[in-house]
């Protein structure tokens, strides 16, 4: 995953934990604003979480911050 999008999911994460608390779950989605702007962007996003790593639609925004912080 390209350092950009790393860290704007990070950013994201940060932003929902704070808002919602350390339970609160997310998509892939999550990082991308209600349009596709950014396909290319998109499917990185989208291999990473489904192909890649084999998570489900949502997960702990919590995990997903750990994860890509320790770069994976």
């Amino acid at each position: 995953m390209r350092s950009s999008l790393r860290q704007r999911a990070i950013a994201v994460c940060d932003e929902k934990i704070a808002k919602k608390g350390a339970t609160v779950g997310l998509s892939f989605y999550a990082f991308f604003a209600n349009k596709n702007d950014q396909p290319e962007l998109l499917m990185e996003a989208a291999t990473w979480w489904i192909k890649t790593h084999e998570l489900d639609h949502f997960e702990k925004a919590v995990k997903i911050r750990e994860m890509i912080s320790s770069g994976i």
